[in-house]
C-alpha cells in the first residue's frame, strides 16, 4: 500500500495527464465559439505556419503518431477546413489550409489569446515560464 500512496502522490504520468486535461477542457470551453476543440487548433496553427505538409511530418511537428494525427484530421476536412493535394511527384499527398480553414483560424486565434492570457496571468508569469520550460524539457524525453 505505502507503494501505491507513493506513485498517487508522485506519478509524473498521471500528474501531466491530469494537468493535460484540465488545461484542453478550459481550453475546448473558450476556443467553442469559433467551433474547435484545442487539438484541432493546434492543427490548424500548425499547418498556418507549414503553410503544407504530409501527415507524417505535421504527426512529427505536434508530436503524435500517425494514426492519431489521421484521426484528428477528419472532423477537419470533412468541415472544409483542411484539404489533402497532390504532393510535387503527385504520388504523395500534402495537407493545407483552406480559406475557411484560415477563416476558423482568425476567429480562434483571439479566443485562445484570452485563454492563453488566463493562464499566464492565473499562474503567474514566473511560474508559466517555469511551466513551459519544463514541458519542452518533458517532452524532450520521447523516443
Amino acid at each position: 500500500m505505502a507503494l501505491c500512496a507513493s506513485a498517487a502522490q508522485t506519478c509524473t504520468a498521471s500528474h501531466l495527464r491530469r494537468a493535460s486535461r484540465a488545461v484542453s477542457n478550459a481550453f475546448d470551453a473558450v476556443l467553442r465559439p469559433a467551433g474547435l476543440r484545442s487539438s484541432q487548433f493546434s492543427v490548424l496553427v500548425a499547418l498556418a505556419l507549414a503553410q503544407e505538409a504530409p501527415v507524417s511530418r505535421l504527426a512529427g511537428i505536434l508530436g503524435l503518431d500517425r494514426t492519431t494525427m489521421t484521426r484528428n484530421l477528419g472532423p477537419l476536412q470533412r468541415r472544409g477546413l483542411v484539404a489533402s493535394v497532390a504532393g510535387d511527384d503527385r504520388r504523395s499527398r500534402v495537407l493545407r489550409l483552406t480559406g475557411k480553414g484560415r477563416d476558423a483560424l482568425a476567429r480562434a486565434l483571439p479566443l485562445w489569446e484570452r485563454a492563453q492570457g488566463g493562464v499566464v496571468r492565473d499562474l503567474g508569469e514566473a511560474k508559466w515560464k517555469g511551466l513551459l520550460q519544463g514541458l519542452k524539457a518533458t517532452a524532450s524525453l520521447a523516443p
